[in-house]
């Protein structure tokens, strides 16, 4: 990126400083200032996306704003949660002014679509990398958490995930993707859509919940060490994307195990609820596979059964950025 000549108070000031209605006080001081809702109680959450691990310096600077959002909001997603405030921190190598009024109109983008308000961040010189803290709110006591699933509850998983995968391994070139295939593989890793309406929906129905973020059997392995409890699998309940002939059963099989970067959310409903957990999904327009039940805390958190009820064996379970 070419350096540009603006301070980082100017880039700031045109670029992210944007009205914020509900703060007291938003962007330009010190601090900002919020006031939650009466009777809600806040919930916090911070990611950071790194340049080279978790995006390639070519991303197309919209969609990595829309990114570095949307990631946070999934989730406040997954605790049911409606997502209300932002901070944003980045550092960048130089200041391209198009850059970055393109990565603004992403990030906006993402804001008005789910209803934040940045009201604060910090900005520097360096590795490229974005930090975000998003604030939410929920009624006191209506929060999903993770420790909730009871042995008997039905697991659910909701959209395609193993999709960003799939996209992630056509730009690496360890697979092919052609027409609305790679059209919708690509949107979903570049352009995640937080599931704020379902976990909105899911409060007094489902008892526990998490986003996709590191591979759907990691992800689901953190609802069950909190739960105290395991898991049967039945993988061939995942939803599979139509592969075409370019497409190996191991790689797509991987990816929707052990993907990750898809932000659905997988959630522990009673089983006494599918009525209503099938019609949610009718309602939303948006697809929730029954993959599997909540079991007694046994010798593997996890078991997977393939379609003939036999032990499926898989490689890995997630991505994990130590190892």
């Amino acid at each position: 990126m070419p350096a540009g000549t603006s301070s980082e108070f100017d880039l700031i000031d045109r670029y992210f400083k944007r009205p914020a209605p509900s703060a007291l006080l938003g962007v330009g001081d010190d601090a900002a200032i919020v006031s939650p809702s009466p009777g809600m109680q806040l919930l916090m959450s911070t990611d950071m996306l790194v340049a080279g691990t978790h995006f390639f310096d070519d991303t197309d600077p919209e969609a990595l704003g829309w990114k570095t959002l949307a990631v946070n909001v999934s989730d406040i997603a997954a605790m049911g949660a409606t997502p209300r405030w932002a901070l944003l921190a980045m550092a960048l190598p130089v200041a391209d002014e198009a850059w970055i009024a393109a990565f603004a109109r992403g990030f906006f983008d993402c804001a008005r679509t789910f209803g934040v308000e940045l009201i604060g961040g910090d900005t520097t010189r360096g590795p490229m990398n974005f930090c975000v803290t998003l604030f939410g709110e929920a009624a006191a006591g209506t929060a999903l958490m993770r420790s909730g699933a009871n042995i008997g509850d039905d697991i659910w998983v909701s959209g395609n995930p193993g999709w960003a995968a799939l996209g992630l391994a056509h730009l690496q070139g360890r697979c092919v993707l052609e027409g609305a295939q790679q059209t919708e593989c690509l949107l979903a890793l570049h352009k995640p859509q937080p599931r704020v309406a379902l976990g909105l929906a899911l409060q007094g129905l489902a008892t526990a919940a998490i986003d996709v973020s590191d591979g759907f059997l990691a992800d689901l392995g953190h609802i069950l060490d909190a739960s105290g409890v395991s898991a049967n699998i039945h993988v061939d309940c995942l939803p599979l994307p139509e592969t075409g002939a370019k497409l190996s059963a191991d790689l797509v099989r991987d990816s929707m195990l052990a993907g990750g970067d898809d932000y659905e959310l997988a959630f522990t409903v009673p089983p006494g609820y599918r009525d209503r957990v099938e019609e949610l999904s009718r309602q939303l327009r948006l697809a929730l596979t029954r993959v599997g039940s909540v079991v007694s805390r046994g010798s593997e958190t996890i078991r997977l059964v393939g379609a003939d009820g036999r032990p499926v064996t898989v490689k890995r379970f997630g991505y994990d950025h130590f190892r």
